[in-house]
């Protein structure tokens, strides 16, 4: 019988419970894998910084892609004003990655697949983002709001319209990448199901999809983390250039 494919999602405590008053932050599997995820990236980046080789090793290469990819990334969305704030992008960008990657290990755990953790990302995003226009530009910021050219009928309306899209950007952002992820899971999980609940003479076909689907998630996780940057470097453009 095949297994719920929802109980990979389930967030459970590891060790003692610990609570807070009424806030309970007992040590869980979400909190082991986000921590291996981070652990994960300092090693890699301190092994790949110790030897600057002219012939670098594959560790040293794959920390220079990242760097020259983010720096790249940062250049062409937010420009040159936005190189301060790339040592947050680059982290932001390589922890939703490896916590992608590391979902689709074997009985691993995806932390982005739950929205308590990609709205806190997208929250603190929106958050910095705001205070970092409103400290560059003052009251300014607030010109955001009033795309130009509109007709002054229309302007009101308009108003209300970009001032709720700017509010539900942590909600949009957060979404995009709990949902993929927790699609993608699901459905991964769905084919497992069927291709041990047919056997081996029936269970070819699901286990080609299941195969062709793993390779596709592989993308997806990265592609998520790459979405999940680049918006948070469109809206530092918009924080810092004040375009629209």
């Amino acid at each position: 019988m095949a297994t719920n494919p929802m109980a990979q999602f389930e967030v459970y405590r590891i060790g003692p419970e610990i609570k807070l008053g009424s806030i309970d932050i007992s040590f869980t599997n979400s909190s082991l894998f986000m921590i291996i995820s981070s652990l994960a990236i300092l090693l890699i980046f301190n092994l790949g910084s110790k030897k600057n080789s002219l012939l670098p090793t594959k560790i040293q290469l794959l920390a220079e892609l990242s760097y020259s990819f983010v720096s790249k990334m940062i250049s062409d969305t937010a420009g040159s004003k936005a190189k301060p704030y790339f040592s947050f992008i680059f982290s932001l960008f390589m922890f939703v990655l490896f916590c992608n990657m590391f979902g689709m290990m074997p009985y691993s755990f995806t932390v982005t697949s739950h929205i308590i953790v990609t709205f806190f990302l997208a929250f603190f995003v929106f958050v910095g983002v705001t205070v970092i226009g409103f400290m560059k530009h003052g009251l300014g910021y607030l010109k955001l709001f009033v795309p130009s050219g509109v007709p002054a009928l229309l302007l009101p309306l308009i108003i209300i319209i970009e001032v709720i899209s700017y509010l539900s950007r942590p909600i949009s952002l957060s979404v995009r990448l709990f949902a993929n992820m927790l699609a993608g899971h699901t459905m991964m999980k769905v084919f497992g199901g069927f291709v041990i609940s047919l056997g081996i003479v029936g269970g070819w076909l699901p286990l080609s999809f299941s195969v062709a689907l793993t390779g596709l998630e592989f993308l997806v996780a990265f592609l998520q983390a790459y979405v999940f940057a680049i918006l948070t470097c469109i809206y530092l453009n918009d924080a810092l250039n004040l375009h629209h």
